[in-house]
């Protein structure tokens, strides 16, 4: 029974992955105004960065990350899903 980890291991870190999905946006998008010809850029590399960072922790989990660049009224909402399978 060596193979089973402690709960302890295998939770899926909220906070850690927060702090993940900041860098990531903060990282891909920073102060930048919006413009429509970059969201795709912009979602591209928000998820690739995350989902690599999320790898790196070395957790045993399949992670799936979506990511949608939203403008409106002057302001631009960036919402970044990210879920963990655990294997």
């Amino acid at each position: 029974m060596d193979e089973f980890q402690t709960g302890e291991e295998v939770s899926f870190a909220v906070d850690e992955v927060s702090s993940i999905i900041k860098e990531a946006i903060e990282g891909a998008i920073g102060g930048n105004a919006y413009q429509h010809s970059r969201v795709n850029q912009w979602t591209t590399s928000v998820v690739e960065q995350t989902l690599s960072q999320l790898t790196k922790l070395g957790k045993p989990f399949k992670y799936i990350g979506t990511c949608t660049v939203r403008w409106e009224n002057k302001t631009m909402y960036c919402i970044v899903s990210a879920f963990g399978l655990a294997i």
